[in-house]
C-alpha cells in the first residue's frame, strides 16, 4: 500500500495514474491483518466498541483497541484505515468523516439505511443443491448473516457460492416483485445488495454457463 501525492492511495508498485512510486503506507501482510481486524470489529462487533445503528465506529477507537491487542501494530493511525477503505476493490467499507463502517457481511443486527434507487430488475443468490427446494418453498431468510446478501450478476453469485459449494445452484430474484411484496432491497457495495427477506414467489432457478 502506497500513497501518491497527487492521486491518493494505491496497492500497486506504482501509482496507476502517473507511475510515481509514492510514499510507503503498509505492506501486504499489514494490510491483510488490518482488514481482518476491521471485519471482526465492524461486521461482528468484536471488542464491543461503540457503534451507531448504521454500523459506524469511530476510527480512533478502532486504532486504540487494535494497538492495545496487537502491540506490533503500534504504528497504526486512522489514515491507514482510510487507505485500506479507499483501495478496497469490493467496497467492503465506508468512511464518513472520523467514522467507518462495513457495508455488508454483518452478523450483528443494525438498522442500516441503504440506497434503494436504481436497483437492477434482477439479482442473484447462490445455494447448495440440497437446499434449493426448501428455499423455493419458503423464500430466502438470513442464515449466518443479519441480512440476505444478493449479487449483481450471475457470475458474482456463482463465484460467491463456489467458496462453499463446488457447483452452486443460482437463484434469480425478481426485484420489482420483491418491492411489491413489501421487502425493500438496498445497494450495499459495488456488487452486493441486502434484503431482510425474499418471498418464494420472487425466486426462480436460473441456468447459465459459467463465464470467464
Amino acid at each position: 500500500m502506497r500513497e501518491c501525492e497527487d492521486h491518493g492511495y494505491f496497492r500497486e508498485d506504482q501509482c496507476p495514474v502517473c507511475g510515481e512510486e509514492g510514499k510507503f503506507i503498509m505492506n501486504d501482510f499489514e494490510t491483510e491483518r488490518l482488514g481482518r481486524s476491521l471485519a471482526g470489529i465492524l461486521r461482528h462487533g468484536r471488542f464491543d466498541l461503540s457503534m451507531d445503528d448504521q454500523g459506524f465506529v469511530d476510527m480512533r477507537d478502532i486504532v486504540g483497541v487494535i494497538k492495545e491487542k496487537n502491540p506490533r501494530m503500534h504504528w497504526l493511525r486512522p489514515h491507514h484505515i482510510v487507505a485500506l477503505v479507499d483501495t478496497d476493490p469490493k467496497g467492503r467499507y465506508q468512511v464518513s468523516g472520523n467514522v467507518v463502517r462495513a457495508t455488508y457481511g454483518h452478523t450483528i443486527e443494525l438498522d442500516m439505511v441503504l440506497n434503494t434507487e436504481n436497483v437492477p430488475d434482477y439479482l442473484y443468490y447462490p445455494t447448495a443443491p440440497e437446499e434449493t427446494d426448501l428455499i423455493l418453498e419458503s423464500g430466502l431468510y438470513p442464515s449466518d448473516r443479519a441480512m440476505v446478501h444478493l449479487s449483481l450478476t450471475y457470475q458474482d453469485a456463482f463465484n460467491a457460492g463456489s467458496v462453499r459449494v463446488e457447483q452452486p445452484v443460482i437463484l434469480e430474484i425478481d426485484v420489482n416483485a420483491c418491492f411489491d411484496a413489501g421487502y425493500d432491497i438496498g445497494k450495499a457495495a459495488k456488487t452486493v445488495f441486502l434484503c431482510k427477506h425474499v418471498p418464494p414467489e420472487c425466486l426462480s432457478i436460473i441456468y447459465e454457463e459459467e463465464t470467464e
